[in-house]
């Protein structure tokens, strides 16, 4: 009788235990069960092997292009690049440098440029080192050429009254000024920046471009002129005409990717290309027939 008397309260005291902290078990299971499915997500879960890297907007800057870079180069299972390029070009400086970069990236794995809509001047500069080029048979591609350029208010200074003072060391210190028409030696000295800066343009490119350029001649290709994709493709300015699916397809291939996952970007990222991307979009609808870019 006594062994029954303890055995049940042998149960009794589970029970009682199991009631007094009913909650604090559940909780533990939850966890455990939590870290449980964490883990085996984790371990069943592909991990990225192709980014993407969105050049879809006037070029002033190089700083996000090049956070870009660094967290793709940060991750070793990244095996290629899909390159989107939607820009009217921007400053010389900058789109040489994101050239540059990419240029660096394409040496250690494949990147593939696409383009949709546009990609000129400094956005082709930029562009222009990816082991291969897709456009969309709609897109434009081109304007390789090189202005320098600003308003001459002087007329408008005069009617409404205002005057420039100021003291200036060195001949060329006001050049490119707005405040009055640039004098002869002034234009000289822009126009051979220009010209040297330009020169540099069209000679990258045909250093890049290499055998398949069908012109060594500037004037067919670098004279400013924006051209359709086929176009292009004549000259030798892209490698094929297709759509975004087929520029994936060809980066697949180089990159020997079997199952493609791409790099997700995190929320802060993903709401600020979303805000670049209406702004930018904004932007080219109202400019683009007219927009100049500097390169």
């Amino acid at each position: 009788m006594k062994f029954i008397m303890n055995i049940w309260n042998l149960i009794k005291g589970i029970f009682d235990f199991i009631n007094n902290y009913f909650k604090v078990i559940v909780l533990i299971l939850i966890v455990l069960f939590i870290i449980a499915q964490s883990s085996y997500v984790d371990s069943m879960e592909d991990k990225p092997n192709l980014a993407k890297i969105s050049l879809n907007f006037p070029i002033y800057d190089s700083e996000m292009i090049a956070q870009q870079i660094d967290e793709i180069l940060g991750d070793e299972n990244i095996k290629g690049v899909l390159l989107l390029i939607d820009s009217p070009g921007g400053s010389v400086g900058a789109s040489i440098e994101i050239a540059d970069m990419i240029k660096e990236l394409n040496e250690k794995i494949p990147v593939v440029a696409y383009t949709q809509s546009l990609m000129a001047s400094g956005a082709y500069y930029a562009g222009m080192y990816s082991n291969s080029i897709y456009a969309n048979r709609g897109a434009l591609i081109g304007s390789i050429g090189v202005i320098f350029s600003t308003p001459n208010i002087e007329e408008l200074m005069k009617k409404i009254g205002i005057k420039m003072q100021g003291s200036v060391a060195g001949e060329y210190k006001e050049i490119g000024t707005i405040t009055r028409e640039w004098q002869l030696n002034e234009r000289k000295f822009i126009e051979n920046l220009t010209k040297e800066q330009y020169e540099m343009f069209y000679s990258d490119v045909l250093m890049v471009r290499k055998d398949k350029m069908t012109t060594k001649n500037p004037i067919d290709f670098a004279e400013g002129k924006i051209f359709t994709a086929k176009q292009a493709l004549q000259l030798g300015l892209i490698d094929k005409i297709g759509s975004m699916n087929d520029a994936i397809s060809e980066l697949k291939n180089k990159s020997n990717v079997d199952n493609i996952v791409w790099l997700k970007k995190n929320k802060v990222n993903v709401f600020i290309d979303s805000v670049i991307d209406k702004s930018s979009a904004k932007i080219q609808s109202i400019f683009r027939p007219y927009m100049q870019a500097s390169l």
